[in-house]
């Protein structure tokens, strides 16, 4: 009788412990996708952060004339040439066109904190030769699919399947209809090729 009861009592306590054991684990997995989507989300925010930061280098790398009382400083003057481009993206850290130590960005800035390699820069994308943007290289799927800052443009952002399609663009927009410019000295009218010293900074 005895023996019956310690079966059983052993049988119950294996059964105890295993189930016990299958909760902790549950909730261990949980607790695991629970800080990995933590984490992707506090990565994704630096994505955003960074990348913008380099767009905005960019913008000031090739703000060169811009129209007299504009907004943006997008709003180029399309008879300016814009400068060179940038050799390469660590040139934003000291223009080397320039006197002194112009800096357009932190070296933290160049890294993709999406790449799962270490010390990973983001992949240039280039238009004609110029670096225009960057993009992460990652594959994986965003997390956040809307309410994108309305400077991004938000339609380049939204409902991406993959962390690569994110671009971070400077783009050279034109002044609106009507806007009135005054003329610039030096300045090449658009279609005529630039005079020597005219494409210079």
């Amino acid at each position: 009788m005895m023996r019956r009861v310690l079966a059983s009592s052993g049988g119950f306590t294996y059964m105890t412990v295993l189930v016990i054991v299958v909760v902790v684990g549950i909730a261990a997995s949980r607790g695991a996708i629970v800080w990995k989507t933590a984490m992707q989300r506090e990565k994704e925010i630096e994505l955003l952060s960074r990348g913008t930061q380099i767009r905005d280098a960019l913008r000031r790398w090739y703000k060169v004339k811009v129209v007299p009382g504009a907004t943006e400083v997008t709003q180029i003057d399309p008879r300016v040439p814009e400068p060179p481009s940038p050799p390469e993206l660590k040139a934003l850290l000291k223009d080397p066109n320039l006197p002194g130590n112009v800096r357009y960005l932190r070296p933290i800035a160049l890294i993709d904190p999406m790449s799962e390699k270490p010390e990973k820069e983001w992949d240039v994308i280039r238009e004609n030769g110029k670096i225009v943007g960057v993009k992460s290289s990652s594959e994986k799927e965003p997390l956040k699919q809307g309410n994108f800052p309305l400077d991004l443009h938000p339609a380049d952002f939204e409902k991406k399947k993959k962390y690569s399609e994110w671009e971070f663009r400077y783009k050279r927009v034109a002044p609106p209809p009507g806007t009135k410019t005054t003329a610039i000295p030096g300045a090449t009218p658009a279609g005529q090729p630039a005079l020597p010293g005219n494409a210079g900074r």
